[in-house]
């Protein structure tokens, strides 16, 4: 593959398939992520590295082509996402979130999970799309602070240790229950406004 500029003193070259999406994308490797730096970069490497770019090269390059662009893209689509940049940068420190085997919480967050399920229950077949605006707010502020709770412990110091990263993975935890509600919340709405 013929080399091509995608930074200074960089050069974007088939030795970086595998490598981990920061690297490939050139950012550091940090939970804070500039979103318009981001889709910029995405845009920049997939003009570089698409395929008909290498239509005339030998078979090798176009391989190498095919596989980086489909590689930026999914770098793009997870550093984009704050809770799959989360999981993804506590995967590469060597911490599994555990999502489907490690259920615990705090008792305070259980019981929120179980006050908000019944309330988004009781306004669905109350067909009450005001309480549902109600609990979208409500979860959204939740999100956001969560979001904002794990930024600091992905910033605390010393926190390269597995230990340390705790936090973390107790905030992807709760943001992977509050994602999933604000989705639920949001078909519940799109569904009482079909009727």
């Amino acid at each position: 593959m013929s080399e091509m500029s995608v930074a200074p003193g960089r050069a974007i070259t088939a030795d970086l398939l595998g490598a981990d999406y920061f690297t490939l994308l050139g950012l550091p490797q940090q939970f804070e992520v500039t979103t318009a730096a981001l889709d910029e970069r995405f845009r920049q490497l997939q003009r570089e590295v698409h395929p008909d770019r290498f239509a005339a090269a030998d078979d090798a390059a176009r391989r190498a082509s095919m596989m980086l662009a489909t590689q930026i893209n999914a770098a793009y689509q997870t550093l984009r996402s704050p809770l799959k940049r989360a999981i993804y940068l506590l995967e590469l420190s060597g911490v599994d979130v555990g999502a489907e085997s490690n259920t615990a919480m705090s008792p305070e967050f259980l019981m929120s999970q179980m006050m908000w399920r019944e309330q988004v229950a009781d306004a669905r077949a109350a067909k009450d799309t005001a309480a549902l605006a109600q609990l979208q707010t409500e979860i959204s502020g939740d999100i956001r602070d969560a979001y904002a709770d794990l930024a600091v412990s992905f910033n605390a110091p010393g926190n390269q240790d597995k230990d340390q990263l705790q936090d973390a993975v107790e905030g992807v935890r709760r943001l992977m229950f509050l994602e999933k509600l604000r989705e639920e919340i949001e078909d519940a709405v799109f569904a009482l406004e079909d009727f």
